[in-house]
Formats: C-alpha cells, sequence, structure tokens
C-alpha cells in the first residue's frame, strides 16, 4: 500500500496526489510552510490525511523555535497554527489534530523545550498510526452491509490516499473482498480535480478490486437500470445532527440513492465529526480557485476566457439521506452520533445491523 505521508529523518515526506496516477512523485518539506502549501494546493489531501499532514507541520515548525520558557514556545507556534487552520476550512481534522497537539503540549509543560519538541514529532506519528488502525476498524463494521455480488458506488477518493492508510469509504471494501466477498465498484471520475479517475480507480486496481469509472453525471442511469446495490463515501465534517459534508456531488449521489431506494453509508472517524456544531448549515463551505473548473490541470483551457465560475469544493447530505454512519465504534443511525460525544454511552443500544 503507497504511503501517504510520513516522517523521516526531521522532514515530512508526502506523496504528491497531483501528479497521480501518471506520475508518483515524493515531496519533501523542511518548514511548516511547505506543509501548509501541499494542503492548499492538494498534494495532500482528504479530511484525515490533512489532519495528520497538520500535526507533522507543527512538529517541523517546533524544531526551528529558540524558546527557553514554555509559553515562549507555545506562542511562537501561534503562526503555524493559523496557517495550518487556513489551508483547508471544511474538513474538521486539522482543527482536531491541533486541538490534540495542544492538549498534549499542557499535559508535558514541565519538560524542557528539547523534550517537548520531540514529544510533538511522537504525538503526530501517532496520529498517522492510530488512523490506520481506525480505519481498519470502519472497514470491520462496514463490510457487513457488503453482500456476494453487489456493485458499490463510490464518490470522491476516501481511500489510503486520503487518510494515514488502508481509507474510510475504501475499508468496507477491502475487508469484504478478504472475507471473501465478490463485489464491483463503480467509482466516479469527481470533477473538477478528477479524484475519482485519477485517485479512486488507481488505488483500486492496485488492490485488484474491480472498478469501473465512470463520469459524473452517469450514475443516475446505472440506478435506473438497477446496476448499482449501495453507495459508500467519506466526510470532511460530519455535524451533530448527522449531517455530512463531502466532496461537491455527494448530496447529487444521496438525492438518487433515495429516489432509487438505494442505500448510502457514511464512513466517518470519529475525529471527523464535529460535535460542536448542532447541523451542516453552520459547516464552512471552501470554494476553490476557478481554474480548476476552467483548464485541465493548467494546461488545457476548456471554458471560454472571462467566463464567471463558482468552483464548490463540498456539499452538505442531510442526516436523513444516509442510511449509516459508519464510525471506529460502529455503524450508528446518523440522529443516534450525538451521542458519541465524549463518552460512548449507551453504545450497544445505538449501533445498528445490517438486518435493521
Amino acid at each position: 500500500m503507497v504511503k501517504t505521508i510520513q516522517w523521516s529523518e526531521g522532514k515530512v515526506i508526502i506523496l504528491d496526489q497531483s501528479r497521480l496516477p501518471l506520475d508518483v512523485v515524493y515531496v519533501e518539506c523542511k518548514a511548516y510552510e511547505q506543509v501548509v502549501d501541499a494542503i492548499k494546493n492538494l498534494k495532500i489531501r482528504g479530511a484525515p490525511a490533512i489532519g495528520i499532514a497538520a500535526a507533522m507541520g507543527i512538529g517541523l515548525a517546533a524544531q526551528d523555535i529558540k524558546a527557553e520558557r514554555f509559553e515562549d514556545f507555545v506562542k511562537a507556534l501561534e503562526p503555524a497554527y493559523r496557517s495550518m487552520l487556513s489551508a483547508r476550512p471544511t474538513a474538521v481534522n486539522i482543527s482536531w489534530a491541533l486541538e490534540r497537539i495542544k492538549k498534549i503540549l499542557e499535559r508535558n509543560r514541565d519538560h524542557s523545550i528539547s523534550s517537548l519538541k520531540k514529544i510533538l514529532v511522537h504525538e503526530a506519528e501517532r496520529i498517522l498510526l492510530e488512523d490506520i488502525e481506525i480505519n481498519r476498524t470502519i472497514g470491520m463494521w462496514g463490510a457487513q452491509f457488503i453482500n456476494d455480488g453487489d456493485c458499490i458506488l463510490t464518490h470522491c477518493n476516501a481511500g489510503s490516499l486520503a487518510t494515514g492508510g488502508y481509507g474510510t469509504a475504501t475499508a468496507p471494501m477491502l475487508q469484504a473482498r478478504d472475507q471473501g466477498k465478490s463485489f464491483t465498484v463503480i467509482a466516479d471520475e469527481t470533477r473538477p480535480v478528477l479524484q475519482g479517475a485519477r485517485l479512486t480507480a488507481w488505488e483500486l486496481m492496485q488492490e485488484g478490486i474491480d472498478v469501473t469509472l465512470i463520469t459524473d453525471n452517469a450514475a443516475g442511469a446505472l440506478m435506473q437500470k438497477g446496476a448499482i446495490d449501495l453507495a459508500i463515501v467519506g466526510t470532511d465534517r460530519t455535524a451533530r445532527n448527522g449531517d455530512v459534508a463531502n466532496k461537491i456531488g455527494t448530496y447529487s449521489v444521496a438525492v438518487l440513492c433515495k429516489e432509487h431506494n438505494i442505500p448510502l453509508y457514511v464512513t466517518a472517524p470519529l475525529s471527523s465529526i464535529d460535535f460542536s456544531i448542532p447541523s451542516g448549515e453552520q459547516i464552512p463551505i471552501e470554494e476553490r480557485p476557478p481554474e480548476e473548473v476552467t483548464e485541465i490541470f493548467g494546461k488545457c483551457r476548456i471554458a471560454p476566457q472571462g467566463v464567471r465560475v463558482r468552483n464548490i469544493a463540498f456539499d452538505v447530505t442531510p442526516a436523513r439521506m444516509v442510511r449509516a454512519i459508519i464510525t471506529e465504534k460502529g455503524a450508528f443511525n446518523p440522529g443516534d452520533i450525538k451521542e458519541l460525544a465524549g463518552h460512548t454511552r449507551q453504545i450497544e443500544k445505538l449501533r445498528i445491523k445490517k438486518e435493521q
């Protein structure tokens, strides 16, 4: 499995996803500003992956700080925190990772500055390793919804490239395959940056999973013909009521699934659930540069010069359109996930099985 991100010899090594699948190139980040640039320019993307990148970026920023007092050390990290938070506003994992970093610093405030620098790097690497295990567990809970012979639609990329490894939306597929189930996957292209065409199709082919690529506007026709049995997607931020923000076009997929009585499942590590906001209306929606729509990778213009563009990067799918949200703690009715905040009380009562 291709490594998305790692810490190595004082540098953050990032697989440049903007060049996949044609070129497999790694970017070496020696300063936190380079990590911010990689996040902004989609060299690394996917909510869990950019959370890991943010934590490692803070680890990089810490190495150059000359402060001797804890208070001065923490204050010197503030520009790095602000830069990371502004890199991609919709995904909650960046703020989640930074809050975790701040807490680990506070718990170890009596340590020397040199020790704190090592602690930050260690914590970032822990976030990476934990993410991989979380994804495997999500896959275990999600595989129950896949039957022999199913055709699964997925949107955008929520595979190992979008995470520390193994993926979220792809995790149930990998687990189902390992359980001996036979199924096929349809990946839509996911305009305008083509994460489905460039990344998901490539990843699934690497795993030996039968995948077919379609245009974004072909999903409805295939559903109408009965060619799709279920849809599995990831999430960049899920609100307390179960509303889901994911790559633009997810809401359209959800509407089509609702019309054709096809279950839509959302794979969501707890780190991507924002329990602080009541609904999807409070989720900030990123808009990106028009060139992503009017040009193909900056090389070929496909729209008239000067045309107005709105490049909305995410949309919100209401909880009522989601069959289940699959987390590392189990699969839940969207309306129940608010009970997972803080502690997993009543978890056995809330967890749902396929037969329900």
